[in-house]
């Protein structure tokens, strides 16, 4: 036990609470007194919600959104245009573009991006999943809406130049978003405009965008 902590089992509370992305020891810590003032149905709740959110979440069969079903609310909404389908990393960028209430057509969560130096590669994102929704002819426009870095930049000529073969439209927002800014921090405003204000991508946009 570290001479800082009274207790082992405070630390060890700490110590997982700042396993946490931008937790830090101090905040941490915060966290942990403030559980323990709470009375124990409240603990209960909190610990079961994470429980449950670990064992039983979903990832939709379609999109890769994560969901309470095997299809997404989103993918199951009849209303929303299927023909268009935007591209993201992750399901932070969903929620984020869900927010500008601008988009109407569907998604396709990646899982991530293109990074060789983080060891991931094409193989493990769902870009096969994606062609494989092109494939059936049904999505007219495919919207790349990935972060404006190197790695972004990588995963989108990846993804157009694997459709080239399918009659589908390769678009991608358009920049709005500083370079190395993340989409998810983007306004509410700023990233609306950037999705209707779409661009054709073509194999010149890598040399061209910087």
């Amino acid at each position: 036990m570290s001479a800082q902590y009274p207790s082992i089992l405070l630390e060890n509370a700490v110590n997982e609470f700042a396993k946490l992305p931008g937790i830090g020891k101090k905040t941490a810590l915060r966290l942990v007194l403030h559980l323990l003032r709470q009375n124990s149905v409240n603990v209960e709740n909190f610990l079961s919600a994470i429980a449950t959110l670990k064992h039983e979440v979903k990832y939709c069969s379609l999109c890769h959104n994560i969901s309470d079903s095997e299809v997404c609310s989103i993918c199951s909404d009849k209303t929303r245009d299927a023909s268009l389908v935007c591209v993201v990393e992750n399901v932070k960028e969903v929620m984020a573009i869900e927010g500008t209430m601008q988009f109407k057509g569907l998604y396709h969560v990646l899982g991530g991006i293109i990074s060789p130096i983080d060891g991931i590669g094409p193989s493990d994102l769902e870009i096969d999943s994606l062609v494989e929704r092109v494939k059936t002819g049904d999505i007219k426009e495919v919207i790349l809406a990935l972060s404006a870095t190197m790695e972004g930049d990588t995963t989108n000529f990846y993804i157009y130049r694997k459709l080239q073969p399918y009659d589908v439209k390769v678009s991608i927002i358009a920049r709005g978003v500083s370079i190395g800014d993340e989409i998810e921090y983007a306004d509410e405003v700023t990233l609306g405009r950037s999705i209707l204000n779409r661009t054709p991508f073509d194999e010149t946009y890598r040399l061209t965008s910087k």
